[in-house]
């Protein structure tokens, strides 16, 4: 074995000298600790640009009911956006989730509004379609390797042929079951609001002290100091939001509008749900470890394949329950449902929330945080009035914006820097 020369020596001294982590001995800059401890802040910062930029604009975008509204109309694209980073968590895609959405949709609303079946049972038979239809293009793309892209390409355009084939000659179903549409519609109690948001800051705080002594006493070092500031920023925005609902919406009429509605209360527990699933189990340390290197997965004993078949099946699943939310949020199932941005809002929502494009690396938070973005920038410029070409550009300049942030941290990551 060859020695290094004692100007080798000094050459290399440096270089241990300086920072960690940089080959150069340059200390760290800013850009490399964005997708690490700060992953969240520029989508928070752009969130709070957002609303003083329309509040300014427009009075109305930060009153109670306002706000409530936006909640609500985010609420199907971000369960589908949920989805959609469990099949990006693997560095996959799914270009069929929109079309999906709508199918099942309609295979709920045929069901409950032409065949007499119950409401709940409809609506679980819709999302278990999308179960199904997952496990399929899982297997097609898994299996027979056959590249996702493509398979859901595919999948994009059978649905919608499929959508346009169930519903038949009329075109439309308008929903009528009081289960149905009140997923979205209705509201809970005061009480209950305040009682899930206190069960869901509580589980948050606790997952983190979970993880904290579990890394204690493996002999890690903590998570990042960050990590406490943005739990508590987040329990913050739970407690406020649910302030917010619990105040009448209505000050000028009778009854008054109060409470949060169960489509937002859906789309919260669906997210820490799915958050707990893949931080907290064995089958989420698997998707991040597929997503992150498939062979280096598969060679230490990781079934890769159940992995992704299982992953596009509850991407699907999640699509499914998007749909469903959307229908009873219009009260109809109709030709275009599943259509039009639903597709690209939701695969936006997930990469603006800072899920990357490569694999390994996001969560299901950011899905809605995504969401809230998108979302926001719909709303104030509707109230604003401006054309849709507008929100169109605005939206696409920051999905652009976010996934050249992905691409440039990531390979910041891959040269040591």
């Amino acid at each position: 074995m060859a020695t290094p020369t004692a100007s080798e020596g000094a050459k290399a001294a440096p270089a241990r000298a300086g920072s960690p982590g940089r080959r150069d001995g340059r200390p760290r800059g800013f850009a490399p600790r964005l997708q690490g401890d700060i992953g969240a802040l520029p989508v928070l910062l752009g969130l709070l640009v957002i609303a003083i930029v329309f509040r300014i604009a427009n009075p109305f975008f930060l009153t109670p009911g306002n706000l409530t509204n936006l909640l609500v109309q985010i609420t199907p694209i971000g369960v589908i956006a949920i989805g959609i980073v469990l099949v990006l968590l693997l560095g996959e895609i799914d270009l069929s989730v929109g079309a999906v959405s709508g199918f099942c949709a309609a295979v709920m609303a045929v069901l409950s509004v032409r065949h007499g079946v119950p409401g709940w049972l409809a609506a679980s038979l819709g999302i278990g379609t999308g179960l199904l239809i997952g496990l399929f293009q899982g297997v097609w793309t898994s299996v027979l390797r056959v590249p996702s892209f493509v398979v859901t390409l595919a999948g994009y355009l059978g649905w919608q042929g499929a959508l346009l084939w169930i519903l038949g000659s009329t075109g439309t179903v308008n929903l009528s079951d009081p289960l149905i549409v009140g997923l979205v519609n209705s509201r809970l109690p005061v009480w209950v609001g305040w009682a899930l948001a206190a069960t869901l800051v509580a589980v948050l705080w606790l997952s983190a002290w979970w993880g904290g002594a579990r890394r204690r006493r493996a002999g890690l070092p903590p998570g990042p100091s960050s990590r406490t500031a943005l739990l508590a920023l987040a329990s913050a925005a739970v407690l406020g939001a649910v302030l917010m609902m619990s105040t009448n919406r209505n000050p000028r009429g009778d009854p008054p509008i109060v409470g949060v509605p169960t489509g937002v209360a859906i789309l919260l527990l669906l997210i820490a749900a799915f958050d707990f699933v893949t931080r907290r189990t064995r089958f989420g340390r698997y998707v991040f470890a597929v997503g992150g290197s498939a062979e280096a997965a598969r060679r230490a004993g990781i079934p890769v394949t159940r992995v992704r078949i299982a992953a596009f099946a509850l991407g699907s699943g999640l699509s499914a329950a998007g749909g469903v939310l959307a229908a009873s949020r219009l009260y109809a199932v109709n030709q275009s449902s599943g259509g039009g941005e639903v597709l690209l809002n939701a695969i936006a929502a997930a990469v603006i929330g800072g899920t990357s494009l490569f694999g390994g690396r996001g969560s299901t938070w950011s899905a809605f945080l995504g969401a809230l973005v998108i979302g926001a920038i719909a709303n104030g410029m509707d109230l604003l009035a401006f054309a849709s070409s507008v929100r169109f550009m605005i939206t696409g300049g920051v999905l652009l914006l976010a996934v050249t942030l992905d691409s440039y941290t990531r390979s910041r990551r891959e040269k040591g820097g």
